[in-house]
């Protein structure tokens, strides 16, 4: 019997430098306390990606990095974890930046300088990168800014009509989802038409309103709502037209930083549906099977260590 090919993706976003500071104490102003400084790769989309490979798909990230010693190491740790890496090497632009506090007790903040990441236009896009993909994932990082904005919205239209692919898109921060308004967060979403929508529920709660329940749906087939150790709740249209609920527990795994894990969890979940459903089994199963392989896959993540970015 013929081996059953592996799933094909494609991720387009933000490849960046994480320096995370975790101090062991709170913050005091005006002078220093003792705590760990890392610098590593990040990026939603990078992660995504990462893991991706990782789960056995066989996955391009699209990207722009500066012409920097930070860039070529990115994209060479990234290869090495199994990612085919596509990356625009933008003259004149660093490569990006995110700051990463981790408070004593886990809680994250984020200072985004994106520089180079934002850089990726339509014309850096191949059409052979799109041949005979399943599906395309994108963080909606990727639709915030722009020549990036018009280059993530090109490569969906690419992905469905070369290959019929399916489109996933994650809300990634309620912050700059909602600079603008919630209508135009909804536009935003509106300009992909996802398949399947992930989100936590801080952020699908600020995108529909309170108790909208089922309103995902008018935004995708699927929405795939993350909520951290409670597990993850999943919304799906039925064929008989009544929608699809169920919920899906996890054990707790303590973590003093999760950063990542919503994008492990992304890539576990996809690995899962692609492979469910090249295996032809229902929409039910496949869903339940998805999400528990994006439970497992945040799971292995924050048990890892996380990985120093090497020199450049």
């Amino acid at each position: 019997m013929a081996a059953t090919p592996k799933p094909r993706a494609l991720v387009l976003g933000d490849l960046v430098l994480d320096v995370v500071l975790a101090p062991d104490r709170e913050i005091e102003a005006g002078t220093d306390v003792p705590g760990t400084v890392g610098i590593r790769q990040g990026g939603s989309a990078a992660n995504t990606a990462r893991w991706l490979a990782r789960l056995g798909v066989d996955v391009q990230l699209v990207c722009a990095v500066g012409r920097d010693g930070a860039g070529r190491s990115l994209v060479a740790q990234l290869s090495a974890d199994g990612v085919r890496v596509r990356a625009a090497r933008v003259a004149g632009q660093r490569t990006g930046r995110v700051g990463v506090l981790v408070s004593p007790s886990g809680e994250r903040s984020f200072v985004a300088d994106r520089r180079a990441a934002l850089a990726l236009r339509p014309d850096h896009l191949r059409d052979e990168w799109f041949a005979r993909l399943d599906l395309i994932h994108v963080p909606a990082y990727s639709l915030m800014g722009e020549p990036i904005a018009a280059a993530a919205r090109a490569a969906v239209s690419r992905a469905r009509a070369i290959s019929g692919a399916q489109v996933s898109l994650d809300l990634s921060s309620i912050g700059p989802l909602l600079a603008e308004g919630r209508r135009s967060a909804r536009e935003l979403v509106a300009s992909v038409s996802p398949d399947i929508l992930f989100a936590t529920e801080v952020e699908v709660e600020a995108f529909l309103g309170r108790h909208a329940g089922d309103g995902i749906l008018e935004h995708a087939a699927i929405g795939v709502i993350k909520r951290g150790a409670l597990g993850a709740r999943v919304i799906a249209r039925g064929s008989d037209g009544e929608p699809l609920r169920f919920d899906v527990a996890t054990p707790h795994v303590a973590a003093a930083d999760t950063t990542g894990a919503g994008d492990a969890f992304s890539a576990g979940f996809i690995a899962g549906w692609l492979t469910a459903r090249a295996a032809g089994r229902h929409v039910p199963d496949a869903l339940h099977r998805a999400t528990v392989a994006g439970h497992r896959a945040a799971a292995r993540h924050l048990a890892l260590a996380r990985q120093e970015l090497p020199p450049g």
